[in-house]
């Protein structure tokens, strides 16, 4: 009967995955883009290589295309938008690069600046208009962390930055390696030791930061967890593998569940793991995750026990509205994607 029942279950799955389908809505053009950033139902942002970024205004049937003036060598890795006017872009890379704009792209007003070849910028997130932090790749011994109070008008280094370990890094994959939730701060990581790192420190506490050691690929540059995504009953979910080897199916991802009679996280590998290197992962709704890479696009219904393949085309990123439904990716040759449910 368990036997019959798990058949049941994954048949069930597969059924309900194959109704979740990704549509093609552009591609083509000479960038990649990994920043996303969707506000709503209609407004979206992507940001990429080449200075080049991207705003939809009705969910995704159109682009306006822009080349950032003054920035066309830049590569805007992630994006952090509030409005079909205000959206805040981060340049990996040196220099090391904020920009604002509160009219749409017309104009962009540089925040951040700085030359010093060891800066390298991952990832940025936002926990509500004003307050924002972005990651940066360590330095001495530090994981880099600049934080804005003023709606990333100034920038300041974080008080109280989390330790590196030697050859560990974080990946400026899909700006989802730092998730600011609820007050938490959220680091994935990768390199010579895959990590994930939690501090409660926004408040000048002092808290310091909690560091648990994955179980994901890691010992070499390209492996390691590249993304997080928690769901609003504080089911974490990380993705990763090694992008050298993006076809690799063992390692990719876990999950993760607070214990309440142990008091204690567990950490759980899927039985059926995603289909190869996963750069982002994201929470949909329920027990739904979506996270996609360069082998294709996966999707777990029960909570990272089991994912199953949607799409079998390259994304870097993918993101769901703040205030909304609208699920878009976004990937390399300016393909964007929106995920639909039949």
């Amino acid at each position: 009967m368990k036997k019959l029942f798990l058949l049941f279950t994954l048949i069930l799955f597969a059924l309900v995955s194959r109704a979740q389908h990704i549509e093609v809505l552009q591609q083509g053009k000479a960038t990649s883009f990994r920043g996303l950033s969707v506000v709503d139902d209609h407004v979206a942002w992507v940001s990429g290589s080449k200075g080049t970024i991207a705003l939809t205004a009705d969910g995704g049937k159109s682009w306006d295309w822009k080349q950032v003036k003054g920035y066309e060598k830049s590569d805007f890795r992630d994006i952090e938008a509030f409005s079909s006017k205000d959206a805040i872009i981060m340049s990996s890379g040196t220099p090391a690069l904020i920009l604002k704009t509160s009219d749409g792209g017309e104009t962009w007003h540089e925040k951040y600046r700085n030359a010093d070849t060891t800066y390298f910028f991952d990832a940025m997130d936002f926990d509500g208009l004003k307050h924002g932090l972005v990651l940066g790749d360590p330095i001495n011994g530090k994981f880099v962390l600049m934080e804005t109070n003023d709606a990333g008008e100034t920038w300041h280094p974080f008080k109280n930055p989390p330790d590196a370990l030697p050859g560990e890094a974080a990946f400026a994959a899909s700006g989802t390696c730092l998730r600011v939730n609820k007050g938490e701060i959220l680091i994935a990581t990768g390199g010579s030791q895959s990590r994930f790192l939690t501090s409660e420190d926004f408040d000048g506490s002092n808290k310091g930061w909690y560091q648990q050691r994955l179980s994901l690929s890691h010992g070499k540059s390209s492996q390691g967890a590249f993304s997080i995504a928690r769901s609003n009953e504080d089911l974490t979910i990380l993705v990763g593998g090694d992008y050298a080897n993006d076809k690799r199916i063992d390692s990719v991802a876990e999950y993760q569940y607070f214990d309440q009679i142990r008091a204690t996280t567990i950490e759980v590998f899927p039985k059926i793991q995603p289909a190869g290197f996963q750069s982002c992962v994201e929470f949909i709704a329920a027990d739904t995750f979506l996270s996609t890479g360069t082998p294709g696009s996966n999707l777990t219904n029960d909570g990272g026990k089991t994912w199953t393949q949607i799409d079998d085309a390259s994304y870097n990123v993918c993101r769901k509205a703040k205030n909304g439904h609208l699920v878009l990716l976004a990937g390399d040759h300016g393909r964007i994607g929106i995920f639909n449910v039949k």
